[in-house]
């Protein structure tokens, strides 16, 4: 009886100050005042019904529900932690903006597991900094105009001359075909169709089913391979940075500077570690993201041919004025023309969220709203949910290409004006700033304008040289990663450039009047 007095006794203090922490905890909850939202499963939290795949033009069944019980701002637990969702347009402005100062990037840890914690989507801090200003220099503006867009053009060509007359092929695949030879030509020099580049395209493909699968890693899941497939595709780099160093010592021929692997390494002081991951996570993000866009570009324009058909008559344009002066290659003048172009490519963004959210922490308690979000917890602005609101987009399940030319004069086409009409009291400064498909603040996506330039350009010459239809039903989901199921078979027909001017150019106008509604 003795000995268990003694041990209560002992244990006292510990049992006395766990019980004061308890106490402390659940006084601080009772200060804060959080979103509304529902916690779900100890661990789990609502991970399964969050990640559960759905039609990438929604936001699906789990953030409907949430939005429509606890609002656009809710708390849940997410990836094995207390999480704020936002659906809230100030709120994702709000956390972008203050990256570094009340948020920093916080992904779950297989992410940097796989991509590499030198990886530019998990670092933080100054690192970040540093590994972005490096990719911003290598896609500058100028770097663009001289030496990416024709690269650009050369490798769509590549892809699109390769189809065969009603053949019916994946649209999803080639497009990945192109992205992937362009940047492994960019990153490090890889010609298209060498094995070198074969190989290191089919690891990649094991790689990139791992980094959007669970991480388990046991032998024989898709993680456990894409790790494996990692090492052989960081062997590869490293083999060409010895090569490349080989050559710089050597003073062998300077094409080193014309990609980021030479680049890297006559003007950064990083190690070959972060080397290894710069390159994997640069080819990652170029290659998976702009890929997936291309791809929704197609699917949403064969299911609206008045679009199709306003976008075939710009690039004819062009193309018959280039004919005119002797060119055959796109310059940048030709870029800037390709207005209704990237009204497209903006929809196309809005409609198919390629990338639907991104993971934050806070780093401070937030206020917000009249809402507290404690430090430590993960945040999570969702764009495609102000994507899709109707309060900001007319229709938002539409694709109406026409909503971008709001500010477009009156003295454009009498076709447009109708469909500008269809948005509305929403303005263009409105949908603007709430328009986020490659984030924002200091994270903002350093390889916009080079996925934008590279859907402009694949669209230019598919247009102009393809008709095109489904050759089964396929459609956009999102796991959250936005796929489509069966690659998007498509039929195509080739396009018999001796009749494209009388067929387009007497039916055109008469399309376009009338047709009054979006698609």
């Amino acid at each position: 009886m003795a000995a268990e007095i003694e041990l209560l006794l002992l244990l006292s203090p510990s049992i006395l100050a766990l019980f004061l922490v308890w106490l402390l905890i659940k006084r601080k909850e009772r200060t804060l005042k959080l979103p509304p939202g529902n916690m779900g499963w100890p661990f789990l939290g609502e991970t399964i019904s969050y990640l559960k795949p759905y039609s990438a033009t929604s936001v699906g069944e789990f953030m409907e529900q949430h939005i429509s019980r606890y609002g656009k701002i809710y708390k849940s637990n997410l990836f094995g932690e207390p999480t704020i969702v936002s659906a809230d347009a100030g709120l994702n402005r709000f956390i972008l903006q203050n990256e570094g100062r009340l948020f920093e990037c916080s992904y779950p840890r297989s992410i940097g597991g796989i991509l590499g914690k030198w990886s530019m989507l998990v670092l933080v801090g100054d690192m970040h900094r540093d590994m972005r200003m490096i990719s911003l220099n290598f896609m500058s503006n100028v770097r663009l105009r001289t030496h990416l867009l024709p690269e650009v053009e050369r490798h769509t060509l590549l892809v699109l001359r390769s189809w065969k007359e009603n053949s019916t092929l994946s649209a999803q695949d080639e497009a990945k075909k192109f992205t992937f030879n362009l940047m492994a030509k960019h990153i490090m020099s890889m010609d298209p169709g060498k094995l070198e580049t074969e190989q290191l395209k089919k690891e990649y493909i094991t790689f990139m089913k791992g980094v959007v699968s669970a991480p388990l890693n046991l032998p024989g899941t898709a993680y456990w391979k894409a790790l494996r497939s990692r090492s052989t595709i960081l062997k590869v780099i490293e083999r060409k940075m010895e090569e490349r160093i080989r050559h710089m010592r050597d003073e062998c021929e300077r094409r080193e500077e014309d990609d980021l692997l030479g680049w890297v390494l006559k003007h950064s002081n990083l190690s070959t570690e972060q080397i290894l991951d710069l390159i994997l996570s640069l080819l990652f993000a170029g290659h998976e993201t702009s890929s997936v866009a291309i791809a929704l570009a197609i699917y949403f324009l064969q299911d609206c041919p008045k679009a199709l058909q306003q976008l075939r008559e710009e690039h004819l344009k062009i193309a018959r004025a280039k004919k005119q002066a002797g060119e055959s290659q796109l310059n940048w003048d030709d870029y800037k023309k390709m207005e209704f172009t990237h009204c497209v490519i903006s929809e196309t963004l809005r409609l198919g969220n390629v990338v639907r959210f991104v993971h934050r922490k806070a780093i401070k308690d937030v206020r917000y709203k009249g809402y507290d979000i404690p430090s430590g917890w993960k945040v999570l602005p969702v764009f495609a949910a102000v994507h899709l609101d109707p309060s900001t987009y007319d229709h938002p399940q539409h694709f109406n290409p026409w909503r971008w030319q709001q500010n477009i004069s009156s003295s454009s086409s009498s076709s447009n004006s109708s469909n500008s009409s269809s948005v509305g009291a929403n303005s263009n400064a409105t949908m603007s700033i709430n328009f986020m498909p490659f984030g924002g603040g200091p994270r903002l996506c350093a390889g916009s304008e080079l996925a934008k330039l590279e859907m402009a350009v694949f669209m230019h010459h598919l247009v102009l040289n393809y008709q095109w239809e489904l050759a089964e039903s396929d459609h956009a989901l999102a796991y959250p990663f936005v796929d489509f199921p069966k690659g998007l078979p498509i039929k195509v027909h080739k396009i018999q450039h001796h009749h494209t001017t009388t067929s387009y150019d007497s039916n055109i106008h008469l399309t376009l009047n009338s047709l009054s509604l979006p698609c």
